[in-house]
């Protein structure tokens, strides 16, 4: 393969400071909704198989929440201060610093800010004043994988520069109190709080800074696919209240019918197949998608086992979720120098990426 590539040179996912197993969320849950039945929300948070989760505030903050606008000022207080520390964090790791940076896109879908996220950031840290910005609003759990891309994008026509991609994703946040609808129960069990940087350069700037010991990812190449008729799979709706999370259960069924054609077809481009494939980054969308991507993939639960242990451990952090396992492989399993990596996220749409790695070799 002879395409112009981007380095990944470091990965950091950062949590809130609360953290709280999942019977602890459950009866919290419980005790705040009205008239809801226990054993139905037992039932849902044990199905999501995560263990522990992380929340942007005390769990005894949340009802001081009044309205959408109370929930929001949390989020931009809590999402600058994480998305600050988890960018600070991933350049130090290449000794960086803010004023390298030539362009940042941040990525959110659980609270909105004007300036965006990406500014405030610029302003706490120190990103340069004619830094770049790309906010990415409202592609949910597919834009960890599509900020990827896009920085890709972006570095292909400029091979000295440095681009950062931080993704903040406050679910707790959203959480409707008064809504006892299946969607919002699932949610409940299934969606934590958390936030990523990826620090990537282009290829000259690359070559400046490589570090042998450290495993620094190619991107190659990546593609996006919209699947028509599919809005109302997944998303929210926006009212007076906030946001309402709309979740079809028919999302394992898109995955079933459409991934293992996209990746076939995206990997064939590449002169690539399946069996060349060595590791694999997925977001953790819950048990079901993932049961179902492993059938797309026709792979086993090994193959996705850090995705997995990430569902358990924090559950899904929605855009940073997938950074996280990025994170976790380049840190607990480095693949191997050469081998081919695949990063896939789903989203609101209803739609896919692919990211097309390569470890450093």
């Amino acid at each position: 393969m002879d395409e112009p590539t981007t380095r990944i040179l470091s990965v950091r996912g950062v949590l809130p400071d609360h953290r709280h197993p999942q019977a602890e969320l459950t009866a919290w849950l419980a005790a705040a909704l009205p008239r809801v039945d226990r054993a139905l929300v037992d039932r849902f948070h044990r199905n999501a198989r995560v263990d522990f989760r992380h929340t942007a505030l005390p769990l005894d903050r949340y009802g001081d929440l009044r309205d959408f606008g109370d929930s929001n000022d949390a989020f931009i207080t809590a999402g600058v201060e994480l998305g600050s520390r988890a960018v600070v964090e991933a350049l130090k790791a290449v000794d960086l610093s803010p004023s390298d940076v030539d362009l940042v896109v941040s990525t959110t879908v659980t609270g909105l800010a004007v300036p965006s996220l990406d500014a405030r950031v610029a302003g706490r840290i120190g990103l340069r004043e004619d830094v770049v910005r790309v906010p990415i609003v409202g592609l949910g759990c597919v834009a960890g994988a599509a900020g990827v891309a896009r920085l890709h994008d972006y570095l292909l026509g400029r091979p000295d520069a440095i681009a950062v991609l931080v993704s903040v994703e406050l679910c707790s946040l959203t959480l409707q109190r008064t809504d006892v609808s299946v969607p919002n129960l699932v949610a409940s069990g299934l969606f934590g709080d958390g936030a990523a940087a990826v620090v990537a350069a282009g290829s000259r700037r690359a070559s400046q800074l490589l570090d042998g010991g450290r495993v620094q990812p190619e991107v190659l190449a990546s593609r996006s696919r919209l699947y028509p008729d599919s809005e109302r799979t997944m998303g929210w709706d926006v009212g007076a209240g906030g946001l309402t999370i709309v979740l079809d259960a028919g999302v394992p069924d898109l995955v079933r019918t459409h991934l293992s054609a996209d990746v076939h077809g995206f990997l064939a481009d590449h002169g690539l197949s399946r069996a060349d494939i060595g590791w694999y980054v997925a977001h953790p969308g819950g048990p079901k998608v993932l049961e179902a991507l492993e059938e797309a993939l026709d792979v086993d639960r090994e193959a996705l086992s850090l995705t997995w242990d990430s569902l358990r451990r924090i559950g899904n952090l929605s855009s940073a979720s997938v950074l996280h396992v990025l994170a976790d492989t380049l840190r607990d399993r480095p693949p191997a120098p050469g081998s081919y990596g695949l990063m896939l996220a789903m989203g609101p749409g209803f739609c896919s990426e692919l990211v097309l790695l390569r470890a450093a070799g």
